[in-house]
């Protein structure tokens, strides 16, 4: 793995229509080494990433197993399936395989014939070999370690090893070949172990497609194309376990706090046709915030979700605010007796018009804390600007909605009251010498019978 950390220069030195992605494509093609694969991650990300999951790229795959042999087979098998899918500009797993080594195999029978047993075979292979260190050197403030070995010429080779002269305990003067067996093996580059488990790795890197859909599409490929044997396992992770973990949250957060609104809009109103009314209302609100995220080439994310439920707060509030306008407005006309269908409407009209300028100075109080982070930079601004969206597009939809569509819901559902009421006022009589039904009504006209 090679890490370059490559600082921005401000963009206002940058060529005229430079654009990260444009700047990444570049990279691409000019920085390629043999057996490797670019990977374009912000460092902090990087590190928090690689901290929390282990995976340096977007999208990890992890192949479980006993062998190591067949998970590299398998990873390899994975890398070729995802390497497809459209989005993917990377795919590369790791090579378990391929790694050289210098196996020392005691013989523990010619060991014992000269008095040693396996931990004095080890400890030569390790002193003579690898080094002791047996002291230190104090130059200044330097301090450097004393290590001694064979030279070079005696272990340079697998023949100089086998004739690596040492002397016993008991002063006999033999070679390693006379009381081991050294020969080159083929074996791992390096281990990995999860669970219990050997494992290998493959990392994705995913460009111009959002994380969840472009892993959905990947599972598939892998599916389809990738046969486990038993006892291996396929697990997905890097930034995708994260937003697994996210979305497993706000399944539960999302609809608890509907239920709490609901619950809120209840108490406020006493009655459940108007809590239902604003709830209703709230989802045709967060157009505007899907509208503007649409536009501006954003995926719906955790971070765009965060700002949805913040816009729905908001998108209710203008609900309530309104209905609760609309109502006083309404009982100032039904004290005096004015409750015809005209006063209803007069009274619509007289609330929803003294909810307009509170409404703009509120719309323009969000839109100008808002405006600064959606069109800002710096670090940090990608996210900022996903939860600022939603909120910046609602407030076109919501303040239509509550002024136009929230008064004429009202209005009809303040029409059915009134119809239900004069019908349960109008006065009835039973005549029990009538040969009808005694349960059918008679209406009154001027206290006679008609």
């Amino acid at each position: 793995m090679f890490e370059t950390t490559i600082q921005f220069k401000p963009k206002e030195q940058w060529r005229t229509g430079l654009t990260e992605e444009m700047l990444i494509a570049e990279l691409d093609e000019a920085v390629t080494v043999p057996g490797l694969s670019n990977v374009w991650v912000p460092p902090i990300r990087n590190r928090i990433d690689m901290l929390s999951t282990g995976i340096k790229s977007p999208v990890g795959v992890k192949v479980s197993g006993p062998s190591l042999k067949e998970i590299d087979r398998i990873a390899s098998q994975v890398e070729a399936a995802v390497k497809a899918v459209p989005g993917v500009t990377s795919a590369f797993a790791e090579r378990l395989t391929g790694g050289r080594y210098v196996s020392v195999a005691v013989d523990r029978v010619a060991a014992a014939r000269y008095g040693m047993n396996v931990a004095d075979v080890q400890s030569i292979v390790s002193s003579a070999i690898g080094g002791e260190n047996i002291g230190e050197t104090v130059e200044g403030r330097q301090r450097y370690p004393i290590n001694v070995r064979y030279p070079r010429e005696l272990r340079d080779s697998l023949e100089s090893l086998q004739r690596l002269p040492f002397v016993t305990e008991q002063g006999a003067h033999l070679r390693l070949g006379d009381v081991a067996t050294i020969v080159l093996e083929d074996g791992p580059t390096m281990l990995r172990s999860e669970d219990a488990r050997l494992s290998g790795w493959v990392y994705v890197d995913l460009r111009g497609r959002d994380l969840g859909s472009a892993v959905k599409d990947m599972q598939a490929a892998v599916l389809k194309n990738v046969t486990l044997p038993p006892g291996y396992s396929i697990a997905w992770s890097g930034q995708f376990e994260a937003l697994e973990r996210a979305a497993a949250r706000l399944e539960v957060v999302v609809p608890l706090t509907l239920v709490i609104i609901f619950v809120l809009l209840y108490f406020a109103f006493a009655r459940v046709a108007e809590a239902l009314l604003v709830m209703a209302a709230v989802p045709f609100a967060l157009v505007g915030g899907f509208w503007l995220i649409w536009s501006m080439g954003h995926a719906v994310s955790v971070a765009s979700i965060v700002g949805f439920i913040a816009l729905a707060g908001v998108a209710a509030e203008f609900g309530v605010v309104m209905l609760i306008y609309l109502q006083s407005a309404w009982d100032k006309r039904a004290s005096r007796g004015q409750t015809a269908t005209k006063d209803l409407i007069e009274a619509i009209e007289e609330g929803a018009a003294l909810r307009v300028r509170p409404k703009a100075m509120t719309v323009a109080v969000i839109m100008a804390g808002l405006l600064p982070i959606m069109l800002g930079g710096g670090v940090g601004s990608e996210v900022m600007q996903r939860i600022a969206a939603p909120m910046v597009g609602g407030m076109v939809t919501a303040p239509l909605l509550s002024m136009l569509v929230v008064p004429a819901a009202w209005m009809l559902l303040m029409q059915h009251r009134l119809r239900r009421s004069r019908q349960s006022r109008s006065p009835r009589v039973t005549n029990p010498l009538h040969p009808v039904a005694a349960s059918e009504s008679i209406p009154l006209v001027h206290g006679k019978e008609k």
